[in-house]
């Protein structure tokens, strides 16, 4: 029997590892879409003012109703996607203490600027409270790192390039640079959160106050022949 731990963190991670691909999918369709037939879209609503009518109506509706549809999946699984992280790091730090708080992960993400250093501070901390083998500190570093920067670079890209880029011609301007990040983000975010819930895994005690299974040994066997001890012969 494994500890009662385990089984949390383990679902939790792979919470994460479903939602990251899914986040990556649902923006692969909508980078597809727009680069098909978001910019000729874009040209005619914006003939049309806005609020075509009619047979102009008809020719649209169709394609304003897909890119619709992969507007609400992108918002949808990022929400996922940030509930599912959420949700594991505050597993993960109570897998190392009890009695962590989850105050600290929703200030990490949520105050301004402060998001901008904390969260990964958090996972590093997490990684600390595991207590890993001597000598994977530079590799866990540079894990570490790579998922940050990407992650901050997707962050950049979509909140202050795309609305400064007045050459986007489509109805959002993203496109491969944002795909490719976020690609890459979502990858070494799974990476740590797999190398996290390894680590973890691999330091659950197997001590019977932790629900490990207990081995019982029986006592000798006597036969006719041997005598109990304070008996006389």
């Amino acid at each position: 029997m494994r500890d009662s731990q385990e089984p949390p963190i383990r679902r939790a991670a792979s919470a994460v590892y479903v939602t990251l691909a899914a986040q990556v999918l649902s923006l692969g369709a909508l980078v597809i879409f727009e680069h098909s037939r978001g910019r000729r879209l874009a040209a005619q609503l914006a003939e049309f003012g806005g609020r075509p009518q009619g047979a102009e109506a008809e020719a649209v509706v169709g394609a304003v109703t897909t890119f619709a549809v992969l507007m609400m999946l992108v918002t949808g699984t990022s929400i996922a996607v940030a509930v599912a992280y959420v949700t594991w790091l505050v597993r993960a730090r109570r897998a190392n203490d009890r009695s962590a708080a989850s105050g600290p992960v929703a200030a990490a993400w949520l105050i301004p600027f402060v998001n901008l250093v904390a969260p990964a501070v958090l996972v590093d901390e997490v990684w600390r409270g595991t207590r890993p083998p001597a000598g994977q500190r530079a590799r866990w570093i540079g894990l570490l790192a790579g998922w940050w920067l990407s992650w901050l670079t997707m962050v950049a890209l979509v909140t202050i390039r795309l609305p400064l880029d007045a050459s986007a011609a489509g109805l959002t301007g993203v496109g491969l640079p944002e795909l490719a990040c976020a690609s890459v983000a979502a990858l070494l975010c799974g990476a740590t959160v797999r190398e996290l819930t390894r680590l973890q895994r691999a330091r659950v005690p197997r001590s019977a106050g932790s629900g490990a299974v207990r081995t019982f040994t029986p006592p000798p066997r006597q036969t006719p022949d041997s005598t109990p001890v304070g008996h006389p012969g």
